[in-house]
């Protein structure tokens, strides 16, 4: 039985150039399943060209409503939702985002099935796809860009004016760090793409014990995880099922990191009632030793207290005042500065794209062609052909109500 898949063009604004499937892995994707039929929406932002997709054989149309399956990035309007279709995108609609209710009700109205990039895992809930590698990559080099601009040690160019991942490592080979600490948290994609970048600039990492009890004479970063930032409230051994589980019995353990730290990446994972890595407060104390925040995570008015706001690919760095606990310029002395951009991804879309692509086509196109043996798209799935949540999802139906009333 073939199946059309379509790739439809973005409509978010500000304009997001990334794409499911390059026309290169389109063709692959065509090659390995022959019942697999691909059309294109014509699209002037994609960062491949229509020219590129017709090139590679693949028809672009202004209309793709004949598809069975639509292949997306970021959320799609309401009013370009086509009913009875399935759907791939990231909906920011699984953490209830109030700003996302009226789309999810819109999909169970218009019979829609919806599977959600970020709700693609394994048997062990560990999710497969995900452009966290690159907001990592993006994210530290930004970090150093703050950095060369505020103290004026040199001026990295923006990423999204580099042509990919090659040319930004390109630029990082010209600079020079100087004797900075830096502590980088977490443990997964974001975390390996942020530590490429710190690796590629020969900046040595240290163990938990000399990071915390020594002085250096050259940059130096050290990895923690959630075992490291976080403590039991009774004193007791750390138990990390239990942190996952239910974490009120713990509190956080990061200042002794923050009090010898000059820099700090963010790239963990910051689960719902987790103790907050550092609050105001604990931003207003004199030990309190961090002044560069990149915070790839972006979690806002979190765990992590200077993130006030997102901030925006052209306009990435501001200042928190942890003195009046408010917003200030990303230079102002005494401030600690602050990149949070919540779509550092899109900065590096070719590589971005490519990179998804693989993993797209590794994890998913095969379950519609093998009765999706492995459950990849039965747990993906939130909403059914019905109008209905899936049994996985029925938490988020107080969130619709909210909606209609």
């Amino acid at each position: 039985m073939s199946i059309t898949f379509a790739i439809i063009k973005e409509r978010k604004n500000p304009p997001d150039r990334r794409v499911v499937f390059s026309p290169e892995k389109c063709q692959e994707v065509i090659k390995k399943f022959p019942d697999a039929r691909i059309i294109v929406e014509a699209s002037d932002i994609r960062v491949f060209s229509d020219e590129a997709y017709r090139d590679a054989g693949f028809e672009v149309l202004e209309d793709v409503s004949a598809a069975d399956v639509m292949l997306g990035v970021k959320e799609v309007p309401v009013t370009a939702l086509i009913p009875n279709k399935k759907y791939f995108y990231f909906s920011h609609t699984i953490k209830k985002q109030p700003y996302n209710r009226n789309l999810l009700k819109a999909m169970l109205n218009k019979n829609i099935e919806m599977f959600d990039h970020e709700t693609i895992v394994n048997k062990t809930n560990r999710r497969l796809i995900g452009f966290g590698y690159y907001a990592g990559l993006v994210g530290a080099y930004n970090g150093f860009r703050a950095l060369g601009l505020r103290d004026n040690l040199f001026n990295l160019p923006k990423v999204e004016t580099l042509p990919d991942l090659d040319a930004v490592k390109a630029e990082l080979d010209k600079i020079s760090i100087p004797n900075i600490k830096i502590i980088l948290s977490g443990t997964g994609k974001v975390t390996r793409g942020a530590k490429e970048i710190i690796d590629h600039l020969k900046i040595r990492e240290v163990t938990d014990a000399k990071y915390l009890s020594k002085e250096f004479n050259e940059p130096v970063y050290c990895l923690i995880d959630v075992s490291e930032y976080n403590k039991r409230k009774d004193g007791g051994a750390f138990n990390k099922k239990e942190f996952y589980k239910d974490p009120s019995g713990y509190e956080s353990d990061f200042m002794k990191y923050a009090k010898v730290s000059d820099v700090f990446f963010t790239g963990h994972f910051y689960g719902n009632d987790a103790p907050y890595l550092f609050t105001r407060e604990d931003a207003k104390s004199p030990e309190f030793k961090i002044n560069l925040v990149a915070d790839i995570s972006c979690d806002v008015d979190g765990p992590v207290a200077c993130t006030l706001r997102a901030s925006t690919i052209a306009d990435p760095f501001y200042g928190y005042d942890p003195k009046s606990e408010s917003e200030t310029k990303f230079d102002a002395p005494g401030a600690i500065t602050v990149m949070a951009v919540d779509n550092l991804p899109c900065e590096l879309p070719k590589d971005a794209s490519e990179g998804f692509g693989e993993m797209f086509l590794e994890n998913v196109i095969p379950a519609f062609f093998n009765d999706d043996k492995n459950g990849i798209l039965k747990r993906a799935q939130i909403t059914s052909a019905e109008g209905k949540l899936t049994s996985r999802f029925a938490y988020l139906q107080d969130y619709v109500e909210i909606a209609e009333a």
